[in-house]
């Protein structure tokens, strides 16, 4: 009876941060990457409310696909690889880290963040992460909250479309 309750006492602290259903509910926060436009979109309230200019991989296979949840938030990110703080202007990551658990990660090896090289935006240039504007990233880092759904594919589909495949629009 004790293992019982302790297992549905981790479960109710879990479930919050963490759906435990595979997509978004309609009306929920989700994230659309579409690698093959190189465009970030933000649905919720069950309409696409922006379509932003991305950067992502160099090669197809660098950006991860799939169906992702957001698992870390970082503002001015650390950049560990070259010992980088946060809000150094030399800093490739910029102002905000979205971290999501793609390839059984921690949030903190593929993400959407800011740049130092704007001009690098709408290309094909990361290691795996998808680059924003500074501008950009800042603001929807204030509304996507962690728990959110994240998918990143390579499709002519329109984000409405994609919404409605992974149920975040009715």
């Amino acid at each position: 009876m004790l293992k019982f309750i302790s297992s549905m006492l981790i479960v109710l602290v879990i479930s919050p941060l963490w759906p435990l259903g595979p997509n978004p509910m309609p009306g929920d926060p989700f994230v659309i990457v579409n690698k093959k436009t190189n465009e970030v979109a933000f649905i919720h309230e069950n309409r696409v409310q922006t379509v932003i200019s991305a950067a992502t991989g160099k090669t197809e296979d660098l950006t991860p696909e799939g169906l992702f949840t957001i698992i870390v938030k970082a503002k001015n990110p650390y950049y560990r690889k070259k010992d980088i703080e946060g809000g150094d202007p030399a800093n490739p990551l910029g102002t905000r880290w979205i971290g999501f658990d793609a390839k059984d990660t921690d949030g903190r090896i593929y993400g959407i963040h800011g740049t130092n090289t704007p001009e690098s935006i709408g290309k094909y240039v990361s290691q795996g992460c998808i680059r924003l504007q500074n501008e950009a990233i800042e603001s929807l880092y204030e509304i996507i909250p962690i728990g959110t759904k994240i998918v990143v594919t390579s499709t002519e589909d329109d984000y409405e479309q994609i919404g409605r495949e992974y149920g975040a629009i009715k």
